[in-house]
């Protein structure tokens, strides 16, 4: 079997099986202690042994949400697996946050916006009732909850990896709508290679709206 050891708090890649079932071994006794991405399931408790079996085709991706290291074995070499995303492309780079207004001449970003909140890997643009999110292309934001609002997304460009409560829908169409309810789980990838290919998602909320307001339960990049 292929042995990979995961460090504290960090995940593997994303990735596509190959044409053979595949089936992860990690002590049963520290399966509470991963989050886990089979095909369309994420598995964030609760989970057993049939949960560890690929099935051909799928995706899968394992995150280590403990202090120490954890050994996966895979029943196959995993080297010719496509690679989806890579949450740690970027550790290393030099980071510099996007420039608001150069932004939103070069996107077109619709007037109107009242706020900005701009990191290097994503930019917000803040209107009077929603947010506009563009999240940069094979970035994917940390898997994150909240505790005081529901959150609601519309997916208007890019074709994203979206992460929804115990459910992942890949390559998701432009319309496509989620809710988000506080305390529940939610991510997006942006799995495109193209460097202006970037995610934009419409975002809505109820509840008490606080940037504060989040906790990162998988955060590759120490996203602030």
């Amino acid at each position: 079997m292929i042995e990979e050891t995961l460090k504290p708090y960090r995940g593997t890649n994303l990735r596509k099986n190959g044409n053979e079932t595949l089936r992860l071994s990690i002590d049963s006794k520290l399966l509470e202690n991963i989050f886990l991405v089979n095909g369309t399931s994420f598995f964030t408790e609760k989970l057993n042994k049939a949960n560890l079996t690929i099935k051909p085709k799928d995706y899968y991706m394992i995150i280590n949400k403990w202090d120490k290291d954890l050994k996966v074995k895979y029943s196959n070499d995993t080297v010719n697996h496509k690679i989806i995303y890579e949450p740690y492309k970027f550790e290393l780079s030099n980071k510099i946050n996007f420039n608001p207004v150069w932004f939103s001449e070069k996107y077109n970003v619709p007037r109107g916006y009242i706020n900005t909140l701009n990191k290097w890997y994503s930019i917000k643009f803040t209107y009077p009732d929603y947010n506009l999110i563009y999240v940069k292309p094979e970035i994917g934001i940390s898997i994150q909850i909240h505790q005081f609002r529901d959150e609601y997304w519309k997916i208007l460009e890019g074709n994203p990896i979206v992460i929804n409560r115990n459910k992942v829908y890949y390559y998701v169409e432009k319309g496509a709508e989620f809710l988000s309810p506080k305390m529940t789980y939610h991510s997006v990838l942006n799995p495109n290679k193209n460097p202006e290919q970037f995610v934009i998602i419409e975002e809505r909320w109820s509840g008490k709206f606080d940037e504060e307001d989040i906790t990162r339960v998988f955060n590759p990049n120490n996203y602030p």
